[in-house]
């Protein structure tokens, strides 16, 4: 999540007055700053959602402490009786998913990871149905620093209505039929 989201082309190609843009300073500025977030969510909503810290990159360790530590509970606590029953995952082929640590993790918890097909982002339903959305919330906005755009993200997942996150789900299945009933293709929409 950065700390600024420029408007989208359509929205630059709106018409402005002159005077709206004889007030702004065109100049190069550093690059906006930005905090990496990883969500874990089911047909209620979220589950876990966790801002990594600043200047770490994921990697196997640090999510499989994040599975053990952070998923399980949250699972159990928002979920009472449901961490005794299967726990599906969908994660998408990055290092950090397939590494054998996490492997091994995964496996000690007793979760499934669903098989994700190699480049298919169009099945993942965090990319395709939560980030864009969420994504379009920020844009035009800036964001002093994390804590302000953390507090944002927040906001905004809480105010989502429980059908939003069922959507995602169902979007889901639909494209993998989509994808099954094409032989492994990609769905577009």
């Amino acid at each position: 999540m950065y700390h600024y989201e420029p408007e989208s082309k359509k929205q630059s190609m709106q018409w402005k007055h002159l005077s709206s843009l004889a007030s702004k300073k065109f100049k190069t500025q550093a690059s906006a700053g930005k905090v990496m977030l990883t969500i874990f969510w089911d047909v209620n909503g979220p589950i876990l959602v966790h801002f990594q810290e600043k200047g770490q990159t994921v990697i196997s360790a640090q999510y499989s402490d994040m599975l053990v530590n952070e998923l399980k509970p949250s699972i159990r606590l928002k979920h009472q009786g449901l961490i005794s029953k299967k726990v599906l995952l969908l994660h998408n082929n990055s290092r950090h998913h397939t590494a054998v640590h996490t492997v091994d993790t995964l496996r000690a918890l007793k979760f499934e990871v669903l098989k994700h097909p190699p480049y298919s982002p169009d099945l993942l339903p965090s990319d395709f149905h939560l980030f864009g959305p969420l994504k379009e919330h920020l844009r035009g906005q800036k964001f002093a620093d994390d804590k302000e755009i953390m507090e944002k993200v927040q906001s905004w997942l809480k105010a989502m209505p429980k059908s939003f996150f069922l959507e995602g789900i169902c979007k889901l299945v639909d494209r993998c039929t989509k994808c099954v009933a094409k032989q492994g293709d990609c769905v577009e929409k």
